[in-house]
């Protein structure tokens, strides 16, 4: 079976890479509109119209005029902006989030992607507070760091100008867009404080979450945390589990932010003190994979009754 799928805004850097994973898809035809018709409201309609999803990769305003333009047609979309992620008219489409929520996803005619950030946080978070280790009234913090090609075409530019910066923080406001989805998906209370940083390095990106003993609920050791995260992924295609404790000989001396980069899968780590009292959770993933375009045609995928793996080799 052969469905249609348009990309609106594919020229963007999450489009191109949505389209290089769909060249792969054994089961997809893209549609598309002749370029110079590309911002054609009429013309993409009916490209809407005639596609089985459409998966807008734009900037906020233009996804939510996209929407609109998708309303006449049965077209089911996936918008990998962020106009959506905390809409309770949107399903979440973090597949492995917590269950039901991959039926919720295959059920879905409107499917919003997660930001790269909060996929890796939430995949932490989560199932810790949703299994009563952490509480929901926890402060925690997210410190992390991801590749420039998170900025989009512009900070790419910026890099390959030599304008940019070889590291630097930004969000210091504290009111970034992704604490919405953050707060509200991981079950927490309060808000994390969200430490975002973007380092000299095209894609890939590491997300922590630092946590003291006493933050977590009983006696906490290395190897609850770690059961605690395998089995909530226990059978993912997608997420898997690294090193276990930093006392263990299997963890690596260096953690590279850009080891995952080109591809759709995320690992997630815990490393202790020797006296495990003191707790680092880690998840990698490509900004661009499972962050961004990998995300968005697993969900795809997921829509179609399709295997999560088409197009993501």
């Amino acid at each position: 079976m052969e469905f249609k799928v348009f990309i609106d805004g594919e020229a963007g850097t999450t489009g191109l890479k949505v389209a290089e994973r769909l060249q792969e898809h054994p089961h997809v035809q893209i549609l598309r509109v002749d370029e110079a018709e590309r911002k054609n409201a009429a013309a993409r309609a009916d490209m809407m119209a005639a596609s089985d999803v459409t998966i807008l990769c734009l900037p906020d305003e233009a996804a939510i005029e996209a929407v609109t333009l998708a309303q006449a047609s049965q077209t089911r979309l996936i918008d990998a902006s962020s106009a959506h992620r905390i809409d309770p008219d949107w399903v979440y489409g973090f597949a492995e989030l917590q269950p039901g929520q991959r039926d919720a996803i295959a059920n879905g005619k409107l499917i919003t992607n997660p930001g790269c950030y909060p996929t890796g946080f939430l995949a932490l978070a989560r199932p810790l507070i949703a299994s009563g280790l952490l509480s929901d009234t926890a402060l925690v913090c997210a410190p992390a760091v991801s590749g420039y090609s998170g900025g989009g075409k512009a900070m790419i530019a910026m890099h390959d100008a030599g304008d940019l910066h070889p590291a630097f923080s930004y969000g210091t406001n504290l009111q970034h867009k992704h604490l919405g989805e953050m707060t509200l998906y991981s079950g927490l209370k309060t808000p994390p404080i969200f430490m975002p940083s973007v380092g000299d390095f095209y894609a890939g990106m590491l997300v922590h979450m630092p946590l003291h003993a006493d933050q977590i609920e009983g006696s906490a050791t290395a190897a609850m945390i770690y059961n605690c995260l395998a089995d909530w992924y226990d059978g993912s295609a997608l997420v898997r589990m690294g090193a276990a404790a930093a006392n263990h000989a299997d963890v690596p001396p260096m953690l590279a932010a850009d080891a995952l980069a080109g591809r759709n899968d995320m690992e997630l780590f815990v490393f202790s003190d020797a006296t495990e009292q003191r707790f680092w959770l880690t998840a990698r993933l490509d900004n661009l994979g499972k962050g961004a375009s990998g995300a968005a045609v697993q969900n795809m995928n997921i829509a179609l009754g399709l295997d999560d793996h088409f197009g993501l080799s």
